[in-house]
């Protein structure tokens, strides 16, 4: 009888082992999760990540080449014709992602649709609207490839 009674402690005392162990576990994974220095949605994480704009092309039609526009230019100023739903958040994400520039400003102008003659059929010119761009100084839109 005395054999059975130092395999049952035996098998006692490697329960009491596992339980511990199992105990331990949950001691070293807290050790390993650690929190992240700046909370998700605070303004220092905001900006730290810069997303890529996948929609860009959704967004900004085409920049406008004219001579106001290459006089902007100079200035740090870019015009873009924009679809007609987007605003200025979304524009301004997809200009500093496409071009990878800091933008500062955007102004908007909606250009209105115009009556147009030809002989005695009279149709119209549709509108659209047009995005003035400003960007910190010393960088620069390729907008024409040379």
């Amino acid at each position: 009888m005395a054999i059975f009674d130092i395999l049952k402690k035996g098998a006692k005392g490697e329960k009491k082992q596992a339980v511990a162990a199992k105990e331990k576990k949950p001691e070293k994974i807290k050790e390993k999760i650690k929190t992240p220095e700046v909370l998700p949605g605070t303004p220092e994480r905001k900006k730290k990540e810069k997303k890529h704009y996948l929609f860009s092309h959704k967004i900004l039609k085409e920049p406008r080449v004219s001579e106001k526009g290459t006089r902007l230019a100079e200035i740090n100023q870019y015009i873009f014709k924009v679809f007609k739903n987007s605003s200025k958040k979304e524009i301004k994400n997809a200009v500093e992602s496409l071009y990878g520039v800091d933008v500062l400003k955007v102004r908007i102008v909606n250009i209105p649709s115009k009556k147009v003659r030809v002989g005695k059929s009279i149709g119209e010119k549709s509108g659209y609207k047009k995005a003035i761009i400003s960007v910190k100084e010393g960088q620069k839109i390729e907008i024409a490839p040379r």
